[in-house]
């Protein structure tokens, strides 16, 4: 499954803000250097889906707030509407 994401760096929080369709708004903690921030969305998504970290790649936009994330072999895809 693949997700549209605009990321939030350096929030006061790490949360999934808004989950519309295909196109979610996730702020992270994480400031946006050396890879922190992609690092944070990918631990916050991993705990989302219930999935380990290794299922999620940044496959579009890794030095961007626009990304495009692939979720490997999602075992539920109800999850999308929690």
């Amino acid at each position: 499954m693949r997700i549209a994401i605009k990321v939030i760096p350096n929030a006061s929080k790490s949360e999934i803000i808004d989950k519309e369709g295909i196109e979610w708004k996730v702020k992270v903690q994480a400031p946006p250097e050396n890879g922190k921030a992609n690092r944070a969305l990918i631990q916050l998504l991993a705990k989302h889906f219930q999935v380990p970290k290794s299922r999620i790649k940044i496959i579009g936009g890794e030095k961007s707030h626009q990304k495009i994330i692939e979720v490997f072999d999602l075992p539920n895809a109800n999850t999308l509407n929690k």
